[in-house]
């Protein structure tokens, strides 16, 4: 009977064993699998999704991808992306000067034809227009309050210098990092560069580390209301000030009787600014004077603006002017993260002051003799852009486009580089097995984004303007919405579309920037283009 009773023990034991192993084994393997390489391609994550455009380097791509995929463990893509031509990503970026335009590289398993983003530059011949240099530093610095600041700073201030151009005007920027540890880049926000100077690290150049320079060459082809960002460590760099505004004006003299005004809106340590100064800032307008005041939201969620002692319109988001925007009172504008609304407001000829509340109380107030305006309590309503204006021709067909693509953003529990949580997923795909939207050049790109994930999302392509066609399945009826940030609602769905007019390889991801490093991270890839640049690696590329 002992015996019986000791046989029955080690049984129990065993299937006990069998059981952990049956649990853990899966987990384990999925732990395992989760695990990324020290240095790896944005080219080589995920799946190619040619939204529906089969054409034959496609096809032929999508049958060497599927065979890939069948033949090469997760053990084995991580060796392959470490044997990729390493050196030659870092000695790209082992010159004191690096620049938008270097040498071409790609991946060896891409054809001879294919193009290099580096190639992807402004005319390396022309002369700039407005040329700059922006040195970055970290260290602590003082807001106008006296408040003091563990971060970082252009030019010693954050955030850094307004760049100003005019349209058709050739901007150079030269980003010296003197200080900061983990390198830099700087993304134009919302401007449509040339792919070589979108300045993500990884993707489109190497971070810029310590003692080393990049410049940065791009035409201002689109008047508006712009921002600047580092697009390394983005979701700390950003947040501790590496950041500033840039405004591009029409070529044509402002007209009398007008002022323009920069608010640029950041939160340092949980301290609201704009402009860096805490509480009001104040700007003369004299009476009967039309004013633009420029709203910039770095911060990670959707803030509202409204404006009190006068009414006011709606000119522009996002860079873009609407068509024929209506004067609106009582009324609240919500700005995506990383939008840009543009509000316009006619001085009373009374000489009273206006306030343009951003985000609470403080904002921008207006005035002439005085500055004296209590503030007023945010509208119980907000603007809807879908019918606001009116309507305009887009310059293209949205109803017959060549691609068309789904963005499903969803949740589920996992690991993400071998650390358990609940991530973001997109198309039911954890990162790095997310999409690659391919496009070619010419496309009419349809995108349905669906949010069931539980949050609201800052959506932001780059390289690109899209036009928003429906929300919820009811179509816009006003002016054309141009967007590069858009909020999207947990259980909304928006409908937008563009062209494909500016080849690269461009992010498109949330700019709620810690969502993005939990894995809320696409790339569109145009046909032909390949990229030299790596994750990770000897430079430490990590954009978000």
């Amino acid at each position: 009977m002992e015996g019986n009773r000791r046989r029955g023990a080690r049984l129990r034991l065993a299937l006990a064993g069998a059981a952990a192993i049956s649990l853990l084994g899966p987990l384990a393997w999925m732990w395992q699998d989760s695990l990324m390489p020290g240095a790896y391609s944005v080219m080589d994550m995920g799946y190619a999704d040619y939204g529906g455009a089969l054409t034959h380097m496609a096809a032929d791509a999508s049958a060497e991808h599927a065979a890939h995929a069948e033949q090469h463990t997760h053990a084995e893509h991580t060796a392959h992306a470490e044997q990729h031509t390493h050196g030659e990503h870092t000695a790209h970026g082992e010159h004191d000067d690096q620049s938008a335009h270097g040498k071409d590289g790609g991946h060896p398993e891409h054809s001879a034809s294919a193009r290099t983003l580096t190639s992807l530059t402004a005319d390396p011949d022309r002369p700039a227009d407005v040329a700059i240099t922006l040195v970055a530093r970290k260290q602590r610095f003082r807001l106008a309050t006296g408040r003091s600041v563990d971060g970082y700073t252009l030019n010693g201030t954050s955030p850094g210098p307004v760049i100003h151009a005019t349209l058709g005007q050739l901007v150079q920027v030269r980003l010296v990092n003197e200080s900061v540890p983990d390198g830099i880049t700087l993304h134009w926000h919302g401007v449509d560069v040339p792919n070589a100077a979108d300045g993500v690290a990884g993707v489109t150049q190497d971070a810029v580390g310590v003692g080393r320079s990049f410049t940065y060459r791009f035409v201002a082809d689109q008047a508006g209301t712009f921002w600047y960002h580092s697009h390394q460590v983005s979701h700390e760099q950003v947040r501790r000030g590496l950041l500033g505004a840039l405004v591009v004006t029409p070529a044509a003299r402002p007209a009398a009787g007008t002022a323009d005004v920069v608010a640029l809106l950041h939160l340092y340590d949980g301290a609201r600014t704009i402009n860096g100064q805490e509480g009001d800032v104040h700007a003369e307008a004299r009476p009967g004077e039309r004013v633009r005041v420029r709203v910039i939201n770095t911060e990670n969620g959707q803030t509202p603006v409204w404006v009190g002692g006068a009414p006011f319109r709606l000119v522009a988001v996002d860079g873009t002017d609407l068509h024929e925007p209506a004067p609106v009172r009582d009324t609240a504008v919500m700005v995506t993260a990383g939008g840009r609304a543009d509000i316009e407001v006619t001085m009373p000829e009374d000489g009273s002051p206006v306030r343009v509340h951003i985000g609470g109380p403080a904002g921008v107030v207006l005035g002439s003799r005085s500055y004296d305006l209590p503030a007023v309590p945010r509208p119980a309503t907000s603007l809807d852009l879908l019918s606001y204006g009116t309507r305009a021709p887009l310059g293209f067909d949205p109803d017959r486009p060549d691609r068309r693509f789904g963005y499903e953003i969803g949740r589920r529990p996992g690991f993400l580089d071998g650390r358990p949580g609940i991530w973001w997923t997109i198309n039911g795909h954890m990162f790095p097995d997310v999409p690659m939207f391919v496009v070619a050049e010419g496309d009419v790109v349809r995108v349905r984004i669906v949010n069931d994930s539980g949050e609201p999302h800052p959506m932001h392509l780059h390289g690109h303007h899209a036009v928003v066609l429906a929300r919820d399945g009811v179509r816009a009826t006003g002016s054309p919405w141009w967007v590069d940030s858009l909020e999207v609602g947990s259980g909304e769905s928006y409908d937008i579309a563009f062209v494909a007019d500016n080849p690269g390889i461009w992010m498109d991801h949330c700019h709620n920037l810690p969502h993005a490093t939990e894995g809320l991270v696409a790339h569109l890839m145009y046909e032909g283009i390949t990229t030299p640049f790596t994750m990770g690696g000897t430079a430490g590329n990590e954009p978000e």
